[in-house]
């Protein structure tokens, strides 16, 4: 498992090497891309990794499919193996994420939803390794929501055998399932997770400090009640201060500036975000042939 997603890395990190040299051909190769949300990096990127590589992919509003119209996720996921080579779905729900990939005959690659996002995953690893040169035994840090990032950060470092803290307001803590997995792979990789409700003790002597938004697509009715708890957890001057001098900082974007983090943070020289934002291309090509590439 770890030497599948470190292998996935590194070959991210020769795309981003190479750039248009040495790309492998993906020609008459065709990716569907499902979006029940709004996106940037995730679309943008897969479309251009494709483009880049001789494939091409095709946008797929649900509203302008028959799934709009109470065609079941299971008859959808028939009728598109019969047409392309991968399907990305980014969803509401991570159930119908499991169920299209549970009827599908292609692959189905997960662009987002209500619990993981493993895409993003993949080119934070990328961008660690980019900068550091190695991931086993760095110390990363995520502050804030207890969401989707959280818990795929627990996966993704728990593989690579990186030491993750996740610090978030009580109440607020990531999915009971994804600690129980990640302290499992622990226990195989030499990782160490640990999960607490105080952000200054989780930052100290961190390698990686990682932030994402407070509110997530969909929890805009908690906006306020959340921006209240979420105070103590902005990553600002003060508490980076605790991490290593070299520290970089991370963030999956878009980012509000002025709440989980500030300007000063964002913009200063330990920041990798727009570094981390580029490399979503190069892991998407990664992903892609992995999965697809002759």
């Amino acid at each position: 498992m770890r030497n599948d997603l470190e292998r996935i890395v590194d070959l991210g990190l020769q795309f981003k090497r190479s750039r248009y040299s040495e790309i492998p051909s993906m020609k008459n190769r065709v990716l569907g891309m499902i979006f029940e949300k709004p996106s940037t990096r995730t679309r943008i990127s897969l479309e251009t990794a494709m483009v880049q590589m001789g494939g091409h992919a095709i946008y797929l509003n649900p509203n302008d499919m028959q799934m709009g119209r109470g065609e079941t996720i299971e008859d959808t996921a028939r009728v598109l193996s019969g047409f392309l080579d991968a399907i990305s779905y980014r969803a509401f729900s991570h159930q119908n994420v499991a169920r299209l990939a549970r009827y599908a005959k292609v692959p189905v690659i997960n662009a987002l939803d209500d619990e993981e996002h493993p895409l993003q995953i993949v080119a934070d690893l990328m961008t660690i390794k980019e900068h550091f040169g190695y991931l086993r035994g760095l110390n990363f840090t995520y502050v804030g929501d207890g969401n989707n990032m959280a818990n795929s950060l627990l996966l993704g470092m728990a593989i690579t055998g990186v030491n993750i803290t996740v610090a978030t307001p009580k109440g607020y803590e990531p999915g009971e399932f994804y600690v129980k997995k990640a302290t499992e792979i622990s226990h195989e990789t030499g990782s160490r997770v640990s999960i607490t409700n105080d952000p200054v003790s989780a930052v100290k002597d961190a390698d990686v400090v990682y932030t994402d938004v407070w509110v997530s697509m969909g929890q805009e009715k908690e906006r306020e009640e959340k921006e209240a708890k979420f105070r103590e957890f902005q990553v600002n001057e003060k508490l980076v201060s605790n991490a290593r001098r070299d520290f970089i900082f991370m963030h999956c974007l878009p980012a509000h500036r002025g709440l989980e983090v500030t300007d000063g943070v964002a913009d200063s020289i330990n920041s990798v975000i727009f570094q981390q934002a580029e490399n979503r291309l190069h892991s998407a090509k990664a992903v892609l042939y992995t999965l697809i590439g002759f």
